[in-house]
């Protein structure tokens, strides 16, 4: 969690306030489970995984920015969805974003969920509020909010599924759904850890192209094959899957239990407008009210949503695109190919064992100098550390260069779109 501010820190326009919204159901007491309340899921270390696959998506025409509509009317809102046939997620025809000329510009919106404690300055000090950009922020802990879902449960699916309902007729062409932490572990690791550079290097015309794009490159945790919701036996590592195999007809009654559930961890995604309305809103006010009277705890419920997402706007069970197309077409960071960013990751993995190798050292230095190995205890390599630290260094400033180099490739169009294996010619955009 980011250290927390005041919450007068927080600015919401107006023209995304939404409508009261009643609760359409009774709560439903939650049963806790303190052993799940105590984990963090910002702080689970990622486990490795081996490398991504594709499948490419067809792209759309122009499209001029979205008009303000008529807000969702707190009737639509309050009718009991759950008995209604919907139909299977896995047949609906989902349709991408619409691809504009290329003097044309966006619309976009942030959708993050925050506490009153947790501190989203870095929002307002980088991003400005206008026509073209959004903000839409949450806050979870306090009724009197601008913004404030029905019920805090879920982290952040609550406010995700919110803001769809309030804003299904006044959606932006890029929705962006992130956490209200600047820097994390699970933000890409070539862009800094940090939401700001993500944000702001995003491609609107990918988003267009796949329609629902997960914010994060890196397949680790989450593919190419995470979640097993077949398997009802409990997994400490992965307590939703259990609950997932339960749960699942009573989220998708129409829709036949996948055998895998993956996509790249941790719930941040950008999705068009056309995505979203590839589905009526009755779906996402279904999938709200499920999460208010489900009996399951906040954090097993919101676990369970982080492998669900995809699933809900694209009808896949699976959405693991090969990370250096994700950076590239995603992000303008292009190494060249999928073997250059094999090759960039190989030597970056050489420089954490280097940084180990020091970190051991210096343990097993201090444990001599203080008599705590006893007599058996074999003093330490002398200036071993100097000559670990110079190749640190060198490493480090060669992946500093590579990285650039990248950013540099990936300002050209066609270098991304050759990286990302589709058709480009004289005059296309990004």
């Amino acid at each position: 969690m980011a250290p927390s501010t005041t919450k007068g820190t927080l600015q919401v326009e107006d023209t995304i306030t939404p409508p009261p919204i009643p609760i359409a159901s009774q709560d439903i007491p939650i049963e806790t489970n303190t052993t799940e309340e105590a984990l963090q899921l910002e702080d689970d270390p990622p486990p490795k995984s081996p490398a991504p696959q594709e499948t490419p998506v067809e792209t759309e025409t122009k499209e001029t920015p979205s008009q303000v509509e008529d807000p969702v009317s707190p009737a639509e809102q309050t009718e009991n969805y759950q008995q209604m046939d919907l139909g299977a997620v896995a047949k609906v025809s989902f349709q991408p974003g619409k691809l504009k000329a290329v003097d044309e510009s966006y619309t976009k919106t942030i959708v993050i969920p925050r506490t009153v404690e947790e501190d989203v300055s870095w929002l307002h000090q980088n991003f400005e509020e206008d026509e073209l950009f959004r903000k839409a922020v949450y806050v979870v802990d306090d009724p009197t909010a601008a913004l404030y879902p029905p019920k805090n449960k879920g982290h952040e699916v609550m406010v995700y599924l919110s803001y769809i309902i309030d804003h299904y007729n006044n959606l932006s062409d890029v929705n962006i759904f992130m956490h209200s932490h600047q820097f994390a572990w699970h933000n890409n690791d070539l862009l800094g850890q940090d939401a700001v550079q993500m944000i702001g290097r995003l491609s609107a015309e990918r988003v267009q192209r796949e329609g629902y794009m997960n914010m994060r490159c890196h397949w680790s945790p989450g593919c190419p094959s995470w979640m097993n919701p077949k398997i009802v036996e409990e997994d400490i590592n992965k307590q939703e899957q259990a609950m997932l195999a339960r749960t699942w007809l009573e989220l998708f009654p129409f829709d036949n239990i996948p055998d895998v559930l993956a996509q790249p961890c941790c719930a941040q995604f950008a999705i068009s407008r056309e995505t979203i309305r590839s589905q009526p809103l009755a779906r996402y006010v279904s999938c709200r009210d499920w999460l208010m009277k489900t009996n399951l705890s906040d954090y097993i419920s919101g676990r369970i949503w982080e492998y669900v997402w995809q699933y809900l706007f694209t009808g896949k069970s699976v959405a693991c695109p090969k990370e250096n197309v994700c950076y590239c077409d995603g992000f303008g960071v292009c190494f060249g190919g999928e073997n250059e960013y094999a090759n960039f990751f190989a030597r970056r993995q050489e420089r954490v064992a280097l940084q180990e190798e020091l970190e051991s050292w210096r343990q097993r230095t201090e444990e001599y100098q203080n008599g705590l190995g006893g007599t058996e205890l074999e003093e330490p390599e002398i200036g071993k550390d100097l000559e670990l630290e110079g190749k640190i260094n060198g490493m480090s400033a060669w992946e500093t260069r590579k990285v650039q180099q990248a950013k540099e490739r990936g300002n050209v169009a066609m270098n991304r779109a050759k990286e990302a294996g589709r058709d480009w010619k004289d005059g296309d955009g990004f």
